[in-house]
């Protein structure tokens, strides 16, 4: 069997500036330019953000759910108090924090361009 890792998420923006500051002023992101792009690293895993260029024409986001990719998730310590702190920010909670079962807590969040991005927190004896 071949080894992997991750490498980047890709994500194409009209605006990436504002979609790099999102994440790094939502979720603690650390932006990186590059090259025709900006990256964001984030938890350990880059974020690759191209432009829209010009007049070529992007398909609007599918309508939730879908098949494909569905969202990200990202772990978090003490998700009560990291709900409280973006919420206070203006982030959109499609799905307030919820346990999902014992030791699993969930949310998800309306990130830029309307990607879906789960927080969870995991109790150490569930890992």
């Amino acid at each position: 069997m071949p080894v992997v890792t991750w490498d980047h998420v890709h994500l194409r923006s009209p605006d990436p500036e504002a979609t790099a500051a999102w994440l790094r002023d939502i979720l603690g992101g650390e932006i990186v330019h590059a090259p025709g792009r900006i990256d964001v690293n984030l938890g350990g895993a880059r974020i690759f953000i191209a432009p829209l260029e010009g007049d070529n024409a992007v398909n609007p986001p599918p309508p939730h759910p879908h098949q494909g990719l569905d969202h990200f998730g990202l772990t978090v310590k003490d998700i009560d108090a990291v709900a409280a702190e973006i919420k206070a920010k203006g982030v959109t909670f499609t799905r307030e924090p919820t346990t999902i079962r014992p030791g699993v807590r969930i949310c998800f969040i309306r990130g830029p361009e309307g990607i879906s991005i789960e927080l969870l927190e995991r109790d150490k004896k569930y890992t």
